[in-house]
């Protein structure tokens, strides 16, 4: 069936193609699906040695703009030419408001030129709202372009973007017409740390998988085959890979017959090859790198358990809700995770998986050892982690929630224009 087509919607994102980031490629797909017209405006146009085939198409299509060109430069004088007092006003409040964090002043210096320029191509585009993904930078891009064209948007807040820095959250949030929130947690966090009132314009919106993708599957443990662990994640501090390592060291002193593989690149890649050659741990623990989403698949299908050993690092960054734990319930896996942020709404003590204090890895060895132990309890709680999944978690209901907020939003402009009261 053919989708009706509705309006043109601009996609704001940080970087594209990013790896880690598959669930707005998948939401982007969906949200064509649904009928909208979607534009693609990345802040930075990345290059990567591994892509999503998914993501190539989107990368041809999407509208980049370096930071400094003639067209930018022209985009500028035009905008000031016009509307002096504005373009300065903002300029100066930008400032202002970021000056708190150097880096988040620095950035917002720069892409203040680039955002004249998207405003102008989403004007003779004709984009009817634009959707930022990431209230940091990305919100600040369509909060420009809301103010220098009237174009309204909306955000959806994740984890570091609003746990982090908060340089002028409170503005963009407020000027948004809606807020998606990844989870319960995210929207009870803005109403206390920003402000109440955001409660009522944030709506809570699941990041979501494709089921069908995946192979629902549990793999009980027969005899004495290794007990195949398995986690997925960007090498990354708060991501916590160190103590899921510890946690193999633990296990392997007990004699399980554990094998770990670690799917993700990052910054502390260096840091766990170093703790896996002083333990002594390259027969159990393996660092796959980067795979494409066909792949990352394949492997949850191999594995008996999925562990996401996250924590909060000293600068408050933490996790939304991983989308890897979706796709290991897709995949019918047993999961572990620690009890931080939003996870708890996914991973449901005794219901449909196991929780542990986070930077604990007696307490992740000791949870992983109950799921070796006990493989029916374990797979008990994975049939009901998968059915939680396809039920609240696919991203077909995500795109229609997010349809029905963009619908309600344009309708209540339309209405606003015609009564003349914008």
């Amino acid at each position: 069936m053919i989708a009706t087509k509705r309006a043109k919607i601009a996609y704001i994102v940080s970087r594209f193609p990013h790896l880690p980031e598959t669930f707005i490629l998948r939401e982007m797909v969906a949200m064509e699906a649904q009928g909208w017209e979607i534009e693609l405006y990345p802040l930075i146009l990345q290059h990567q040695p591994v892509v999503h085939p998914e993501a190539q198409a989107w990368s041809a299509r999407a509208h980049h703009f370096s930071w400094l060109s003639f067209d930018i430069l022209a985009a500028n004088l035009c905008q000031l030419s016009a509307h002096p007092l504005r373009t300065v006003g903002l300029w100066f409040r930008v400032v202002l408001e970021n000056r708190a964090s150097l880096k988040f002043l620095l950035r917002a210096v720069a892409l203040f030129p680039k955002a004249v320029r998207m405003a102008e191509q989403m004007q003779r585009e004709g984009v009817a709202h634009i959707h930022a993904h990431y209230a940091s930078h990305p919100a600040l891009a369509a909060w420009l372009i809301h103010q220098l064209t009237g174009i309204s948007f909306s955000v959806t807040v994740h984890a570091h973007d609003i746990f982090v820095d908060k340089a002028m959250l409170s503005t963009k949030l407020h000027a948004a017409a809606f807020i998606v929130a990844i989870s319960d947690y995210n929207r009870e966090y803005l109403a206390r740390a920003v402000d109440i009132s955001l409660k009522d314009k944030t709506h809570v919106v699941h990041c979501g998988i494709e089921p069908a993708i995946y192979k629902p599957r549990a793999r009980l443990l027969a005899g004495n085959e290794p007990f195949e662990i398995i986690s997925i994640g960007s090498l990354q501090p708060y991501k916590g890979m160190r103590y899921l390592i510890e946690a193999c060291v633990l296990l392997r002193e007990r004699g399980l017959p554990v094998h770990c593989r670690i799917i993700g690149e990052g910054q502390e890649r260096s840091l766990l090859e170093r703790m896996i050659a002083d333990h002594d741990l390259s027969l159990y623990v393996e660092l796959l790198g980067a795979r494409m989403q066909a792949e990352v698949a394949q492997l949850l299908s191999s594995a008996h358990c999925y562990v996401q050993p996250s924590v909060v690092t000293p600068s408050g960054k933490m996790e939304g809700i991983p989308v890897a734990i979706m796709e290991a319930f897709a995949s019918g896996l047993p999961v572990v995770a620690t009890q931080l942020s939003g996870i708890p709404e996914l991973v449901r003590p005794g219901v449909t998986g196991y929780l542990v204090p986070p930077a604990d890895p007696r307490s992740l060895a000791d949870t992983l050892a109950a799921v070796y132990e006990n493989p029916k309890e374990a797979a008990r709680m994975a049939q009901a982690g998968l059915r939680l999944v396809l039920k609240d978690f696919r991203i077909d209901k995500s795109a229609k929630q997010i349809t029905d907020l963009l619908e309600h939003c344009l309708i209540v402009l339309r209405s606003t224009y015609s009564a003349g009261k914008y």
